[in-house]
């Protein structure tokens, strides 16, 4: 909105970097692409700070088919401030009305690109009809995975637990743990799945904005 204020949510980043440490322990490159969060990157990635969900999205596309795998787990803002003012914006009165404008779909974006060299993985942090959702979501954007979870239990927490859908209509659900072990498990799955026809071992993650 201004220098001093701006749109967030609840997610924590701890998904993102508990899946790039595992990619990493697994022997794999990974690049990890993160907004603000109260975490450290993990040694040996490839870290690019991001602010803004455009920042983000110019990211993606810079590094996205220099990957094997696309893991893109960031809770990006579908809206943005249409306006940003310069200057902190001082209060005037009981009310203020702010404009909103739609984010550049960043993971819809990737599941447009026909000819895509990687794998391209979703997330979805849904509170109602989750495996419903999640299904839509996943033909609506292309990807080749969607992991879906209830977002009041995965928000703000250590653990989670988690619905996996796959393009070829398979599912898997990998029940609560904390999201360290979710991510060991997850790098398995998503290299097995990739490497039925590739060698996939660079990882691309995506991360809070």
């Amino acid at each position: 909105m201004d220098p001093v204020r701006y749109i967030s949510n609840r997610s924590s980043g701890k998904m993102g970097y508990t899946i790039a440490e595992a990619a990493l322990d697994a022997g794999h490159d990974v690049v990890l692409i993160s907004g603000p969060v109260n975490l450290a990157p993990p040694r040996n990635t490839k870290f690019i700070s991001v602010s803004t969900s455009d920042e983000m999205f110019e990211a993606v596309h810079r590094h996205a088919r220099e990957s094997d795998i696309c893991v893109l787990c960031a809770a990006v803002a579908d809206y943005k401030p249409a306006k940003v003012s310069p200057a902190k914006i001082k209060k005037r009165g009981d009310r203020m009305s702010l404009e909103l404008v739609t984010t550049c779909d960043i993971l819809e974006s990737l599941g447009q690109q026909r000819d895509r060299p990687f794998l391209l993985v979703g997330f979805a942090a849904e509170t109602d009809q989750i495996e419903k959702n999640a299904w839509e979501k996943l033909r609506r954007k292309n990807c080749d995975i969607i992991v879906a979870n209830d977002a009041r239990i995965g928000m703000e927490s250590d653990e989670n637990e988690l619905l996996i859908l796959f393009r070829n209509g398979e599912t898997k659900r990998l029940s609560r743990a904390p999201k360290t072990f979710l991510s060991r498990e997850l790098v398995k799955i998503f290299l097995k799945f990739a490497t039925k026809t590739f060698d996939k071992k660079n990882v691309m993650i995506t991360e809070r904005t």
